[in-house]
């Protein structure tokens, strides 16, 4: 599975929690630059992680509606581990899986 994350300059340890979730590929933008306005989701992004706390408001309403117009789920979650494991519990249309500790969970 492949996630565009948007927003945070450093994502940490989020890359290794997002694996173990079953995302093994990820895409960053850091959400901050005025270009991001116009740019479009990748077409291999199976959905889209948005740290709106380090996150330029506009941008954040302009990729959402690109995800809401191709279908593809939209997680908002603030830069911290915690938060983002909560968020994608929540995500019913996210077809994620647990792969860490060699068991793998349907979530």
């Amino acid at each position: 599975m492949t996630a565009l994350l948007v927003g945070g300059d450093q994502l940490g340890n989020i890359p290794e929690t997002l694996r173990c979730q079953g995302i093994d590929k990820q895409i960053h933008w850091t959400g901050r630059k005025k270009k991001l306005r116009k740019a479009k989701i990748p077409k291999d992004a199976d959905m889209i992680i948005l740290f709106y706390d380090y996150l330029e408001h506009n941008i954040a309403s302009i990729i959402k509606e690109q995800a809401k117009q191709q279908k593809i789920p939209c997680v908002f979650s603030k830069r911290a581990i915690s938060d983002l494991h909560v968020q994608l519990e929540r995500c019913n249309s996210c077809k994620l899986k647990n792969v860490c500790n060699g068991n793998i969970m349907a979530s």
